[in-house]
C-alpha cells in the first residue's frame, strides 16, 4: 500500500503540468467564443464592431488549439512530471515519440488498407498534427509519456562506447524513445479498437447508473482528495470515452471536457453536453457555497479569544475556494481533527453532483469550480445553454446545510477544529501548534497545522522545508501539483512533520516514502525556491 501511494502520487501530480495550461486556454476560448457567438452578437449591438469581433475570434482560435492538441500536451507533461532530472530532454523526447507513434499507426493503416478516405471519424480515425491516425486521444498521449519517462529515468546517464559517445546520456533519450514509439504504435494499431470498444461499453454502464452513479462519482472524487489521487479518478471521465462521445462540427470528441470545449467554440450549440452536469457542474455548488458555510461554522464555534485569528484564516481559505475552486486550505483545517466532518463534506459533494445532473446544469470548467470558471463557462454562455441560474439557488441551501451540520457536529462531539484546541496547545500564546492523526490501516501519518501565525524565521523557508524533509540526500523526487508539495523520500523516518508549520504549511501527509505538504496555490513558487536552494548547496 505504501509503495502504491508513492507511485500513485507521482503519477497523479504528473497530470498537473498539462492541466495547468487549461485555465489560460479556457479563458481565451470562454471569452472569445461567448462574445463572438452570432446569437450573443445579435443581442448586444456593441459587440457588432468588426475589429472587436476579429479580436474575439482570434482569442477563440488561440484557446481552441490547446484543447485540440491535449494528447500532445499530456504526452509532454507526463514525461516531464515523472522525469527525475533533465526534464526538458524528457519533454522533447515525448513530443518526438508521440509523432513517431502516430506516424507508425498511419503506416500500418495504409499497409492494411484500412486508411479511411471518407468520414474517418466514423471508424475512429482522425488528423493528428497532420497525420491521419487512430484517435487514441489523451490516453495515447499519457501512454507515450509514461514510456518516455521510464526510458529517460533508466537511460539518461548511459555511457556508450567512445565512438558513439556523443549520443550518450541525455542525447540517447530521444533516440531510444523514438524506437520504442514505433513498437507502441504497432501495438496500439492491434489492440486500440478493442480498447475503444471496452471504453464505450464501460461508458454505457456509467450512463446506466443514472443519478445514483453521479452521486457516488462525486463522493469518491472528494474522498480521494486528501490522498491527492483525485486527478487519476476524474481524468478518464474528462478526457476519454468513459465520459461520453459526441460529434461536434463533423468531428468526434471523447471525454466530457473535450466535448464541452468543442461545443464552446461551435456557434450552433444550443445546449451543452449532459455529461458536463454529471462530471463537472456539481463542484460549483460545493466550492462556491457549501464550504463557505463550513468556514463560517468553524469561525462561530471557535473560542471567543481566538476568533480573530480563526476569522482571518477562514476568510482567506473561503475566498480561495469561492474564487478559484481550490479547497485544500479549508478542508485541511478540519480533515484530520474531525474526519467525520470530511465524510459529511464528501457526501454533500456527491449530492451536489447529483442535483447538478438532475437539473441539467451544464457549466464546464478548466480544472476547478470557482467563480472565475462560473462566470466564463456559465454566465457568459447564457442560461439557455447552462442553467447557471439554478446554481446560486441550490447554493444558498447548500451554504445553510454545511453551516448547520458542521456547527452541530463540532459542538456535539467537541471537535478540535481551529480555535477550539485545548489550552496550551492552541494559538492564544502565538505558539505554533499541531494536531496529529495516524491511520493504522494504510500507514498514512498526517499533521494539520493550527491557526497561529508563523514565528519569525531564523532560516529561509526553503532551508527549513529541506531540513524537515531530511535534507537533500533524503529526497528522491521533488515536485508539486496545484496546492501540494509532492516529495518521494528515501527514509520517511527523517521527515520532521512538526517543522512544517513555521513555513506556512496547512497540513502534511506521509505514507510510506511519499510525502505531501499542503501549502495552497503558491506551492509552485515554494518548489522552485527549494530547487534553487538545493542547487546552491
Amino acid at each position: 500500500m505504501k509503495t502504491f501511494f508513492e507511485k500513485a502520487q507521482r503519477f497523479g501530480k504528473s497530470f498537473m503540468l498539462p492541466i495547468a495550461v487549461l485555465p489560460a486556454a479556457g479563458l481565451l476560448l470562454g471569452i472569445g467564443g461567448a462574445l463572438s457567438n452570432p446569437n450573443t452578437v445579435s443581442t448586444y449591438p456593441l459587440l457588432q464592431i468588426e475589429w472587436l469581433q476579429h479580436i474575439f475570434k482570434v482569442m477563440s482560435s488561440a484557446g481552441s488549439i490547446a484543447f485540440d492538441n491535449l494528447a500532445l500536451i499530456f504526452a509532454i507533461g507526463v514525461a516531464v512530471g515523472l522525469a527525475r532530472s533533465d526534464k526538458g530532454t524528457a519533454g522533447l523526447a515525448a513530443a518526438l515519440a508521440y509523432l513517431v507513434m502516430n506516424a507508425s499507426m498511419n503506416a500500418m493503416l495504409i499497409n492494411a488498407g484500412k486508411l479511411a478516405e471518407d468520414n474517418p471519424a466514423a471508424v475512429g480515425q482522425g488528423m493528428i498534427l497532420g497525420i491521419q491516425s487512430l484517435q487514441t486521444g489523451v490516453l495515447g498521449g499519457i501512454i507515450i509519456g509514461l514510456v518516455t519517462a521510464a526510458l529517460h529515468n533508466r537511460y539518461n546517464k548511459i555511457e556508450l562506447p567512445q565512438f558513439l559517445g556523443f549520443f550518450g546520456g541525455s542525447r540517447f533519450i530521444p533516440i531510444i524513445s523514438s524506437f520504442a514509439a514505433i513498437f507502441v504504435g504497432l501495438l496500439l494499431f492491434l489492440v486500440w479498437p478493442t480498447i475503444q470498444l471496452g471504453i464505450t461499453k464501460l461508458g454505457g454502464i456509467v450512463d446506466a447508473t443514472g443519478y445514483v452513479g453521479t452521486l457516488f462519482y462525486g463522493f469518491f472524487l472528494r474522498m480521494l482528495g486528501p490522498l491527492g489521487l483525485h486527478h487519476i479518478f476524474y481524468l478518464p471521465f474528462w478526457q476519454t470515452g468513459l465520459g461520453g462521445t459526441l460529434e461536434v462540427s463533423g468531428k468526434i470528441y471523447e471525454g466530457t471536457q473535450n466535448i464541452f470545449f468543442a461545443q464552446l467554440g461551435d456557434p450552433s450549440t444550443q445546449k451543452f453536453f449532459i455529461g458536463t452536469s454529471r462530471f463537472m457542474s456539481g463542484r460549483f455548488i460545493t466550492m462556491m457555497f457549501g464550504l463557505l458555510g463550513a468556514a463560517l461554522a468553524i469561525y462561530h464555534t471557535a473560542r471567543p479569544e481566538r476568533k480573530k485569528i480563526v476569522g482571518g484564516l477562514m476568510l482567506s481559505a473561503a475566498l480561495t475556494s469561492f474564487l478559484t475552486g481550490i479547497t485544500e486550505p479549508l478542508e485541511f483545517s478540519f480533515l484530520f481533527v474531525a474526519p467525520l466532518l470530511y465524510v459529511m463534506h464528501a457526501a454533500f459533494d456527491g449530492l451536489a453532483f447529483m442535483l447538478a445532473h438532475m437539473f441539467q446544469i451544464t457549466i464546464g470548467q478548466t480544472f476547478s469550480g470557482g467563480l472565475i470558471d462560473f462566470i466564463l463557462f456559465g454566465i457568459l454562455q447564457g442560461n439557455a445553454k447552462t442553467n447557471w441560474v439554478i446554481v446560486p439557488i441550490i447554493g444558498v441551501v447548500w451554504f445553510c446545510l454545511y453551516y448547520f451540520t458542521f456547527r452541530f457536529l463540532i459542538v456535539k462531539f467537541n471537535f478540535k477544529t481551529p480555535g477550539r484546541e485545548d489550552e496550551g496547545g492552541g494559538v492564544a500564546d502565538g505558539a505554533t501548534g499541531a494536531v496529529k492523526s495516524s491511520d493504522g490501516e494504510d500507514g498514512i501519518a498526517a499533521t494539520t497545522m493550527s491557526t497561529s501565525t508563523a514565528p519569525a524565521l531564523q532560516a529561509s523557508r526553503s532551508e527549513i522545508i529541506l531540513h524537515a524533509l531530511g535534507g537533500t540526500n533524503n529526497i528522491k523526487d521533488l515536485d508539486c501539483c496545484a496546492t501540494r508539495l509532492r516529495v518521494s523520500v528515501y527514509d520517511p523516518g527523517q521527515v520532521n512533520k512538526e517543522a512544517f508549520p513555521a513555513t506556512g504549511a496547512k497540513g502534511v501527509l506521509v505514507n510510506g516514502n511519499g510525502v505531501q505538504v499542503i501549502y495552497g496555490p503558491q506551492v509552485s513558487v515554494i518548489k522552485n525556491e527549494i530547487e534553487e536552494y538545493m542547487e546552491g548547496e
